[in-house]
């Protein structure tokens, strides 16, 4: 069956770092986006991060929005079959509900949450001034 599921948040002063993990079941194909969202109180769902895996040609590539260029990476274990969002030098405005969807798609990964029914439960990360 498809399932995600999150781990990985918590609270964290800011200046730290998280690993946020997605353990994906049945749901990466030749071609699927795997995208992390947060939701901070009061605000939208944004998606913040992308990868795309291909799994007939081997070849992945990742997408961010702009605001978290240099701080936020995406990255997979094939092993585990898992996707990982590795958060650095965490800001209080990182503070949000982080979810994982999946669906089919092509690069790069469409970062609006109406593209995704697949979702994970979420992981909340807090972070500290």
């Amino acid at each position: 069956q498809e399932q995600l599921v999150e781990s990985g948040g918590g609270s964290v002063q800011a200046g730290g770092s998280l690993r946020l993990s997605c353990a994906a079941s049945g749901v990466i194909g030749p071609s699927t986006c795997i995208v992390w969202f947060r939701q901070a109180p009061g605000k939208e769902r944004e998606g913040v991060a992308a990868l795309y895996i291909n799994t007939y040609t081997g070849s992945t590539s990742t997408n961010y929005v702009d605001s978290v260029l240099g701080r936020y990476t995406v990255s997979q274990d094939n092993a585990k079959n898992t996707v990982y969002l590795q958060i650095s030098d965490l800001k209080p405005d990182d503070t949000a509900m982080y979810y994982c969807a999946a669906a089919t798609g092509r690069a790069p990964c469409i970062l609006n949450q109406d593209a995704y029914t697949l979702w994970g439960q979420g992981t909340q990360v807090t972070v500290s001034s």
